[in-house]
Order: C-alpha cells, then structure tokens, then sequence
C-alpha cells in the first residue's frame, strides 16, 4: 500500500455514483463482520474502497483522478475477482 494513503473505515454506502459514498464512519473494526475499508491520498480523494466481510475482501473499487479531483477511471472487482473498468471524461461523464 501507498505510504501517503490514510484510512478509514466505514458501515455502509449511499447512492449509486462514483466514487462511493461512504456514510457512518466508524474508529474501530474490532468485532465487526463487515466494512467499508477506505483509502484516501494526500488530497482527501478515496483510491481505493474495500468491502470486507469476515475478514475477506468481497469487492473493491480502485479510482484514479484527473488532476482537477475529476474521477477519472474506476476498476470495479467484484466477489467472482472479475474486473469491471470504467473511464470518464474531463466532465465526469462515462465514456
């Protein structure tokens, strides 16, 4: 993992856009079954969001920026390990 990556955890999502929004932070993972693992860069933008259900990566979604904080692309891997990757326009926009 990055060294200037930060974590945090959280209970769930809202919504259906990327990047996720994560919602109900929580300080610590001790006896929780399932999580959103979160890493963030040095600007405060998610690159990596792990759901984690006993102890295993079940999915996770890696997002990489334009220089803007525009969400530039999206690898989506899902419980099968199969990857999905999504790319934007400077707009935001799916291309």
């Amino acid at each position: 993992m990055n060294e200037k990556w930060h974590t945090r955890y959280f209970i769930s999502y809202s919504g259906v856009k990327l990047p996720l929004n994560l919602v109900n932070p929580i300080e610590s993972i001790d006896n929780r079954n399932t999580f959103f693992r979160a890493h963030y860069d040095a600007n405060e933008r998610m690159v990596l969001c792990e759901k984690v259900v006993y102890g295993e990566v079940e999915i996770s979604h890696q997002y990489q920026y334009y220089p803007d904080g525009t969400l530039k692309s999206a690898a989506i891997t899902d419980e099968e390990g199969e990857v999905q990757a999504l790319n934007f326009d400077t707009t935001g926009q799916r291309i």
